[in-house]
């Protein structure tokens, strides 16, 4: 789904605010639901990076980041994902030339080009596979509300931009559950851009790091060149807003909703619209592994990656977290 206006301040904010009484319910029912006993736990430390509104945040930034610095310093992080919007159950080991996004998802496509990646909907199953298949840390995308798996360390995710929308709970605002109540379980924050004072205010006894999304050098042939731009992201207009951002000249856009599955017709009626405007075809990583493979070759993905303010301190406050683990195991 395509986040409402709604759910942010501006004209349709009255929709948020009578639907909020519905919203509260949802946050608070998720929050109990969050609070309960783990069903197992791993003998391995597990790192869940999570985030409380609806749509994307940066989670898979931040694990595709973390993945390769546990890898630089010798670690053998395998990724665990519910795999949203893939048909199988699993648990799976995703193998991204054999796979695509209706087995297993589009995110976990993209980790599986970095490390082991497990998905499914079971998280102790798909941990218990990741450790028989020699895991000695496991990162855990998304599951911050499920309570199956025990975690070892609970990190938030915010896009700065965005925040927390209206503050309601969904569908009333893009909540999950309510700030303070998540705040109060993770170990960490971390912000995808500068971010709010509420939330600031609210974690103001957690560790709080901050990245910025940059664009690699491999998107440096965009500058200057005009571009048709699509995606099928939580929030689209994010990542035009990158691409315009490293010099890119957007003569169109066109968002779809959150893991949109791409026709080849649709792709071949935006190729057309792009040559008319002497344009690119241009999306980003996460929408280009949900294309046909026919389709793939026709389209420029857009790659970021993130930058932190503090390039060592998410990384070595994650590390701490392992080592005491593994010290009391």
């Amino acid at each position: 789904m395509r986040a409402p206006d709604y759910w942010q301040s501006g004209p349709t904010a009255a929709i948020g605010h009578l639907l909020s009484p519905l919203g509260a319910l949802y946050a608070i029912a998720t929050s109990l639901r969050a609070s309960a006993q783990p069903s197992w736990k791993a003998p391995v430390p597990v790192i869940c990076l999570g985030n409380l509104v609806m749509g994307g945040a940066g989670k898979t930034l931040v694990g595709t980041h973390l993945a390769r610095q546990l890898i630089k310093i010798g670690q053998n992080p395998h990724i665990i994902i519910r795999g949203y919007g893939g048909g199988l159950a699993g648990p799976t080991q995703v193998d991204a030339d054999t796979h695509t996004h209706y087995d297993v998802g589009d995110e976990a496509l993209l980790y599986a080009e970095i490390t082991s990646t497990w998905a499914g909907t079971d998280r102790v199953a798909s941990a218990k596979c990741a450790v028989d298949a020699g895991a000695d840390v496991i990162i855990m995308d998304d599951g911050f509300q499920n309570p199956s798996l025990a975690k070892t360390m609970s990190i938030l995710i915010f896009d700065g931009n965005y925040g927390v929308g209206n503050g309601y709970g969904f569908p009333a605002g893009p909540l999950r559950e309510f700030l303070g109540s998540g705040i109060k379980r993770a170990n960490g924050i971390v912000g995808i851009g500068q971010l709010p004072q509420s939330i600031l205010s609210a974690a103001r006894d957690k560790p709080v790091f901050i990245a910025n999304t940059v664009s690699t050098p491999d998107n440096d042939d965009l500058k200057g060149k005009r571009v048709l731009a699509f995606a099928g992201i939580g929030r689209p207009q994010k990542f035009f807003d990158s691409l315009s951002a490293a010099g890119a000249d957007i003569v169109h856009s066109v968002g779809f909703s959150d893991h949109h599955n791409y026709t080849d017709a649709e792709i071949r009626t935006l190729k057309k619209e792009a040559e008319i405007k002497s344009a690119m075809l241009v999306t980003t990583a996460k929408d280009h592994v949900r294309l046909s493979p026919e389709m793939k070759p026709t389209v420029t993905v857009f790659n970021v990656d993130i930058k932190w303010q503090n390039t060592s301190a998410f990384v070595d406050f994650i590390t701490q977290s392992i080592e005491s683990k593994k010290a009391h195991a």
